[in-house]
């Protein structure tokens, strides 16, 4: 069993900042996440000292902000039955869970999307899965080409799944985030900063702002 000890709690963004729960743990590197309760807990290995523990998390602190506040709009979300949908609100379809209709509807759409900016790059995944993750829109492992990404990105607009594809066919090409990795993601998708942006907010305040409340039999899936 591990042994965890929580040896600080820090301050993302300073004193007024997001309180995180430091713990030591058998780690090899600091890994920050956030639970369902909204808190944030950061492990980190037994050689890390407070002043490394803060740089971290002033590193992440957008990446920790947005996070805890889809969290936190996660459990104010407002119970009208319905669900952001491709940029919309749709009618949720009785009996099926959001995380559902996204990976059903995300199944539908991604086949186009990867073709089109695997075309752009020139390179090819060997094979794609869809999950559901807590931290990441996509990952990508280089040395197998296999690349996942997350049922979620079905709640935002479709740009942004046009984004993290290509973000992570891109590091086939390019492992790191380097300015050659920026450079060759840009040649197939031009608008990172935007669609980064769109990602960093809850999707239904997204959906909301962006388009009226349609049915779902009125979206697109293809």
């Amino acid at each position: 069993m591990t042994r965890r000890t929580t040896i600080w709690t820090l301050f993302a963004g300073g004193a007024s900042g997001i309180p995180v729960e430091v713990e030591r743990k058998r780690v090899r590197r600091l890994n920050l996440r956030v639970c369902a309760d909204g808190s944030a807990h950061l492990s980190v290995p037994a050689r890390c000292s407070l002043a490394e523990a803060q740089r971290f998390l002033d590193a992440h602190e957008a990446w920790l902000r947005n996070h805890v506040r889809l969290r936190e709009a996660r459990a104010a979300a407002p119970d009208d039955g319905l669900v952001p949908l491709w940029g919309a609100l749709v009618p949720l379809p009785a009996g099926t869970a959001p995380d559902e209709l996204y990976r059903t509807e995300l199944a539908a759409r991604l086949p186009e999307v990867a073709a089109r900016m695997e075309s752009a790059l020139g390179v090819r995944a060997a094979s794609w899965q869809l999950r559901v993750m807590s931290t990441r829109w996509g990952s990508c492992t280089p040395k197998t080409a296999r690349i996942r990404v997350n049922v979620r990105l079905a709640a935002y607009p479709p740009t942004c799944l046009d984004y993290v594809v290509t973000h992570e066919l891109t590091h086939l090409l390019e492992p790191s985030h380097n300015e050659r990795f920026h450079a060759l993601l840009a040649r197939a998708y031009t608008d990172e900063r935007g669609a980064r942006a769109l990602l960093r907010r809850p999707a239904r305040d997204v959906a909301a702002d962006s388009s009226p409340i349609v049915n779902a039999d009125e979206t697109n899936s293809g």
